[in-house]
């Protein structure tokens, strides 16, 4: 499978396009899988009492700077996975897509650990569904362009956006973990 600099996306020395054009379909699918999996191993011993941690983020933009639980990350993710599988299924069909499929779990819902790793579990078995109804040729000449910085998307490309966005929130799943395991210690 393909490795991402996602540095050299950010700094503007590649193109997104550039990025995914080498991605098959079965990558696609392996990337979502790796994803579900890494967030699942860095949730794997989590508690019901650092689902619920609240931590102090001063670049907050909501509720002050009060920054995001494990469950608000989880349902944040895994609305993400669910919304660029689902799109993706329907642009390898061929057809244009102009709404968003945004669907998010409320977070407030997720109270426990077990209730966390069940979302997970949903999500995942929603995902790899979706990716499951693409034709066996899918068209890839149909795009769309769902982030301006990003340019036109065909069905690989929006479905990888699932395993970019899921990259981006690996580590504040990690820092949320240990600033909690932190507030039990102190």
């Amino acid at each position: 499978m393909p490795q991402f600099d996602f540095t050299a996306l950010r700094e503007g020395k590649t193109t997104y396009a550039d990025m995914v054009a080498e991605v098959s379909y079965k990558d696609l699918q392996n990337y979502i899988e790796q994803a579900f999996e890494t967030v699942e191993t860095i949730l794997k011993d989590t508690t019901d009492a650092a689902v619920n941690f609240v931590p102090n983020d001063p670049k907050a933009t909501e509720d002050g700077e009060r920054g995001w639980t494990i469950s608000h990350i989880v349902a944040h993710l895994t609305a993400g996975f669910e919304e660029n599988a689902s799109a993706s299924s329907i642009l390898a069909r061929g057809l244009a897509l102009e709404a968003r499929l945004h669907a998010e779990t409320p977070w407030e819902t997720l109270k426990t650990a077990d209730q966390v790793r069940a979302r997970l579990n949903e999500s995942r078995r929603m995902s790899l569904a979706y990716l499951s109804a693409w034709p066996d040729q899918p068209n890839l000449a149909t795009t769309i362009t769902r982030i301006p910085a990003f340019g036109p998307m065909n069905a690989i490309g929006v479905g990888m956006l699932g395993f970019f966005h899921a990259q981006m929130h690996y580590e504040q799943l990690r820092e949320t973990l240990k600033r909690a395991a932190e507030s039990v210690n102190a």
